[in-house]
């Protein structure tokens, strides 16, 4: 059974999720220094397990048409650690596409009710853009 409420782990997960996602920032940012992109790494991975629990993300990052994302972001991470980071960061970047194509509906659906960023999303050369892969992954 999932649950939706938020209780103390979902919201340490969701901040850490997002101090993950800027340290990687600051990490592309900062001409590709790998400290940042290693730490946000890190903190993005642990937010996501935090998030929706050790069991649902070893299910998800272990399913077999998620294998392709899933090695191709750890191999992205590992060349980070050891100072190719613009090699790791191309395949973490493919790894994320793949491994989380599937959410783009919603996240497309969440951008339109923002207020002012909204506006942009519900233009409608924006709109179509997102109609059309609304449902679909992304073929890999």
């Amino acid at each position: 059974m999932v649950s939706f409420e938020m209780n103390d782990r979902k919201k340490i997960g969701i901040g850490l999720t997002g101090f993950g996602i800027f340290f990687s920032f600051l990490g592309i940012i900062f001409f590709f220094d790998k400290g940042f992109l290693a730490m946000g790494n890190i903190l993005f991975f642990s937010g996501v397990t935090l998030t929706i629990g050790l069991k649902s993300s070893m299910h998800f990052f272990m399913k077999r048409q998620n294998f392709k994302g899933t090695i191709s972001f750890g191999v992205g991470f590992f060349f980070v650690v050891i100072g190719w980071p613009i090699l790791g960061m191309i395949l973490e970047a493919y790894g994320f596409i793949v491994l989380f194509s599937g959410f783009w509906p919603t996240l497309a659906v969440f951008l339109q009710k923002i207020p002012v960023l909204g506006w942009f999303f519900q233009q409608p050369y924006v709109r179509s853009f997102l109609d059309r892969y609304r449902g679909r992954r992304v073929p890999v």
